[in-house]
């Protein structure tokens, strides 16, 4: 039996684990650090399945390493298993996770006889925007021994090399001062009209910015009562750019937006975070090829999509990775239009049999992957070798 016929067999007989593990995860959503279950679930599913698990990796209670075999070919797969903020898994991180857990299980099986190490890394809290799991357990040393990494993402349709921008997430507050709206305005300092200014230059902003740029947030303190002069506003905002040197130039613009509401009304500005962004995706083109080869094999083809293929979409922390680490991060179609990311509807199209379909493909598709970097002398030669 060949190697990928024995990795396909393997998957197979593991499916319906891998399709109650990604519904369990969907029931169940957290928010990222705070993955306890989903966590514990992954573990004990890979360490029931043989594998060596470290939980609470890197100082970070909720990440992991699970690792197989000791080829000298060693290949992550990250699974990602966080949710967004009451719409669930609107994202669709249980299929993340659960087509790790069945990538990494499929390769296993002939780890050895090809000569791969194939590691699953939990990596939670990939919606929060800023300082994520990625990027702690790349500053910590997660990645430090691998040669390649993968994993696929939820979307309604198929892409090979999705365009992945740079994001940073921030926190705005104003801090002005208390009065009677009526009695004594003239007495209070309006952190609510601190923002509004904000936005407004924000909005004049826009104008003269790249195409590709974005500048989108919401407020989430807008003052206590409308006959009191708010003392105490904030927001969140992410700025976004096709690279991390464009984003550094978009960022001081938009801080000057914040600073003239603050010069406006004389109230005082703090803004956190923002330190520590996400890059953008640097797909390694012979992955991607070696990838493209294995979906396509399991008749799932790649369409042509259009403006689709050139229209920056959304931002990951595994822009972070792969600027360190040869990477691929195809995104799987569950076949949801007209529901898109980060709608409740899409929430709901993750349970489906079309994502549990994407759930075994991707899962597969990555599976053979691993393999054929551990066949491809090569290619695994420039992988261990890379500077």
């Amino acid at each position: 039996m060949d190697a990928k016929t024995a990795a396909r067999q393997r998957l197979e007989s593991q499916r319906d684990l891998l399709v109650e593990l990604s519904h369990r995860i969907h029931a169940q959503p957290e928010l990222g650090f705070e993955e306890e279950r989903s966590s514990t679930w992954l573990c004990e599913t890979l360490a029931d399945l043989g594998f060596a698990v470290e939980p609470g990796i890197c100082d970070l209670p909720t990440a992991f390493r699970a690792r197989f075999g000791n080829g000298p070919l060693s290949v992550a797969i990250c699974a990602e298993y966080d949710s967004l903020p009451g719409i669930g898994h609107a994202c669709g991180h249980n299929i993340i996770a659960a087509s790790a857990v069945g990538a990494a299980l499929a390769a296993a099986q002939v780890a050895d006889d090809v000569g791969l190490t194939v590691t699953v890394l939990g990596t939670p809290a990939e919606e929060v925007g800023n300082a994520s799991g990625k990027i702690l357990l790349l500053e910590r040393g997660a990645f430090g021994d691998v040669h390649a990494a993968m994993m696929v993402h939820p979307a309604p349709f198929d892409m090979l090399r999705a365009k992945i921008i740079a994001a940073s997430m921030f926190e705005v507050t104003y801090t002005g001062k208390e009065s009677h709206a009526s009695a004594f305005p003239e007495l209070g300092i309006n952190a609510a009209d601190a923002l509004t200014i904000a936005q407004t230059a924000l909005g004049l902003l826009r104008q003269h910015i790249r195409a590709a740029d974005r500048i989108h947030g919401i407020v989430t303190n807008g003052g206590v009562a409308p006959n009191v002069i708010p003392a105490h506003t904030a927001a969140k905002y992410i700025i976004r750019s096709e690279t991390l040197a464009q984003l550094n130039d978009l960022r001081p613009k938009v801080h000057r937006c914040f600073e003239a509401g603050a010069l406006a009304t004389g109230a005082k500005l703090a803004i956190l975070g923002g330190d520590k962004p996400y890059a953008e995706m640097r797909h390694d083109d012979a992955i991607a090829a070696l990838y493209r080869r294995n979906s396509e094999a399991l008749g799932r083809p790649f369409p042509n999509l259009g403006e689709w293929e050139t229209r920056p979409l959304a931002s990951t922390d595994m822009g972070n990775v792969s600027l360190a680490v040869p990477s691929i991060h195809p995104m799987i179609g569950i076949n949801s239009l007209p529901a898109v990311n980060h709608q409740p509807e899409f929430t709901a199209h993750c349970v489906t049999p079309d994502a549990d379909k994407a759930l075994t493909d991707g899962a597969l598709a990555m599976a053979w992957t691993c393999i054929d970097l551990a066949s491809d002398a090569d290619l695994r030669q420039r992988l261990m070798t890379r500077a």
